[in-house]
């Protein structure tokens, strides 16, 4: 699997402390019957903290680039990753 890193982000908490989170496109392989196709997933790490990913969400890059941009510009973190995603599917 390759990692394409996209950007990094800076969001303060609701203490004011500056968090700074990557955000990421994650590159592999997925079967599909015989076949194999290029798939794509995210990652959004907190420098120095957690990080949530999920691979295999799609075989569209178009799709997955929607789907970086959204995280970006809505500042999602490890913890509402999730959520986020599943709403997304």
């Amino acid at each position: 699997m390759r990692e394409l890193f996209v950007e990094t982000v800076e969001l303060t908490d609701q203490h004011g402390a500056v968090r700074r989170y990557d955000y990421s496109i994650l590159i592999g392989e997925m079967e599909v019957g015989a076949y194999a196709c290029e798939s794509y997933g995210v990652r959004v790490a907190e420098q120095g903290g957690p990080q949530a990913q999920a691979e295999n969400v799609t075989c569209s890059a178009a799709r997955i680039d929607e789907l970086s941009e959204l995280l970006i510009r809505n500042g999602v973190t490890p913890a509402t990753f999730d959520e986020v995603l599943s709403d997304w599917l």
